[in-house]
């Protein structure tokens, strides 16, 4: 049994693992004009510095856990962790647009290792329900701070020492972690039964690659040209078989039967859509901020700060909120707020004051920052706690995916950023509805 102070820095090595793979989702959106003035590329390559790493990540985040449960999660997040620094330093030191983003991949795989082992490894840390409970929240708590404060972060990074910084400063972060975890966590048992879903796995990243090959490539060529149309066809044909690997196979990534429950349904597809939102929404501001309206990588930074830093304030209040309204309605109230904050952004241009955008700004991340905990919380809450762990991780599958979605469709629609604002702001409005679906 592990005494309190180990517990208590396995959560800190756990911590630092899920805020740095959080901060890379967030961090690279203020460095993309940077990068590209660096190295070269247009917008589309630009969109695939993004999305190597999202891609990665949504796509195996189900089979870490797997491999976690089936041979230690400390050995596997020890693994994980050295895979992701290494691959930071490998974007810091990249000579070129095609190295940064094979090692964005690399970071991708090392950030789907990272989540569900440090979820498995608390797990065991906590065994009190209490204790495992507060400690969930101070874990979720730290990479909420690196999520939302990614963008200035970068800005401030990339100021002082430039692109290349906001890589390496996760090298001396990943030490850390591994050096806690290999001193302070114990290993977990080996569940010798837990397969991998090899087949499933295969399909599934051939879905998510497609589709944003696809996308990105109909905002340069075309929606009609036969590369993108072949790009979907190959997309909805690895789709297909997915489900039905995972309908038929023995030991599914991602058992189908959840989505029988209403409530689960409705709260994964709001995940996919708010992530399609915002991840989209983060990329295009941030293009606009600085190729638009000429604001250096700080500025888009600062810019961002008001909307980031409501996001914490609000997860924090969203709970007691739902306590006297009811969490069903405080995330319909959230997604509206974030739709509206959409449609006042409608009317923006190349000349338009920062004064005149931040209160959207704001109600953007105040909506998004009431949804997020308590559609979280209500995922989890309609499957049995033996299942929460492969709740989370069908979440944060969605989640990611919606990323790799939103970058590579607002991206590709960045000729006419008030299309952008529209679809995100559609896409908001249709997670009231999702509220209200839920059981």
């Amino acid at each position: 049994m592990a005494t309190k102070s180990a517990s208590r820095l396995t959560l800190l090595a756990m911590s630092l693992g899920f805020a740095v793979v959080q901060l890379d989702v967030s961090v690279v959106n203020v460095a993309v004009r940077p990068i590209g003035e660096a190295l070269g590329g247009d917008v589309a390559v630009l969109q695939w510095i993004v999305s190597a790493y999202t891609i990665v990540f949504a796509a195996f985040i189900l089979s870490a856990g797997a491999l976690g449960d089936r041979i230690g999660a400390r050995r596997v997040f020890v693994a994980g962790f050295a895979l992701f620094t290494a691959a930071s330093a490998a974007c810091g030191l990249a000579p070129g647009v095609g190295a940064l983003i094979a090692a964005r991949a690399v970071q991708g795989l090392g950030a789907a290792v990272l989540v569900p082992c440090s979820l498995i490894l608390l797990n065991h840390a906590f065994p009190a329900p209490a204790d495992r409970a507060r400690a969930v929240g101070l874990w979720a708590a730290g990479a909420s701070v690196a999520l939302a404060g990614g963008p200035l972060v970068g800005g401030v990074l990339i100021a002082a020492l430039g692109w290349r910084a906001i890589f390496f400063i996760n090298v001396p972060i990943g030490l850390a972690g591994i050096w806690l975890t290999l001193r302070h966590a114990e290993e977990t048992p080996r569940a010798e039964g837990r397969g991998l879903d090899l087949p499933g796995q295969v399909a599934a990243v051939v879905a998510l690659a497609a589709l944003a090959a696809a996308t990105i490539e109909g905002g340069r060529a075309g929606w009609t040209a036969p590369g993108v149309l072949a790009g979907y066809g190959v997309a909805v044909t690895a789709l297909a078989a997915f489900l039905v690997i995972e309908a038929r196979g023995a030991r599914p990534m991602l058992p189908l039967g959840l989505f029988r429950n209403r409530t689960f349904s409705a709260a994964a597809a709001m995940g996919l859509l708010l992530n399609i939102a915002v991840y989209g929404l983060l990329f295009v501001l941030s293009l606009f901020f600085q190729e638009t309206q000429g604001r250096s990588a700080l500025g888009t930074g600062l810019a961002f700060a008001p909307m980031t830093g409501v996001v914490m304030a609000t997860n924090v209040g969203a709970g007691a909120l739902a306590a006297r309204l009811g969490p069903r309605r405080v995330i319909a109230g959230g997604a509206a707020l974030a739709a509206a904050g959409c449609a006042g952004l409608l009317w923006i241009g190349a000349g338009t004051s920062y004064a005149a955008m931040a209160g959207q700004l704001v109600a953007i991340g105040a909506g998004v920052g009431l949804v997020v905990p308590l559609m979280t919380s209500e995922l989890l809450g309609s499957v049995d706690r033996s299942r929460s762990g492969l709740a989370s991780g069908t979440l944060n599958t969605m989640r990611q995916t919606g990323s790799v979605i939103g970058v590579a469709l607002l991206g590709a629609l960045l000729g006419d950023l008030h299309v952008a604002l529209a679809i995100a702001g559609g896409l908001f409005a249709a997670s009231v509805l999702l509220a209200a679906a839920m059981a």
